[in-house]
């Protein structure tokens, strides 16, 4: 009977122990929680299409971020334009889109359609 009552109180401590790592797991951010925090302008941009076009080596790279990140060896903010030419420079060409714009009267126009309100027959003397 005590062997009985010392199982059943051993297999509860063993349940509050899993249930009390379970929970730190789940208040500990994960690794693109913590390379998000630290990512700057368009950086999280990047890390968004970068993630939709090469998922596994995304993965792996911030992995690899969230570690230098929490040992301290990160320290600065990533703004888009690192994060990139990171990705360029371990051999992930990531695709962005881009959008030219120019300003006319006040407004900005997209470059397309200023080039397609030019009539062709029209030329600067």
């Amino acid at each position: 009977m005590a062997e009985m009552e010392k199982n059943l109180s051993s297999q509860r401590q063993q349940k509050k122990l899993q249930s009390s790592q379970e929970e730190e797991k789940k208040n500990q951010p994960t690794h693109r929680e913590i390379v998000a925090k630290r990512l700057g302008y368009r950086g999280l941009e990047v890390l968004q299409n970068a993630e939709y076009q090469f998922p596994k080596e995304t993965q792996i790279i911030i992995q690899k971020l969230a570690e230098l990140i929490s040992s301290g060896d990160i320290k600065e903010v990533l703004d888009g334009g690192q994060l990139f030419a990171l990705f360029r420079s371990i051999g992930i060409n990531v695709r962005m889109k881009t959008k030219i714009s120019v300003e006319k009267d006040g407004k900005f126009v997209s470059i397309s359609d200023k080039l397609r309100k030019k009539s062709p027959s029209t030329k600067s003397d």
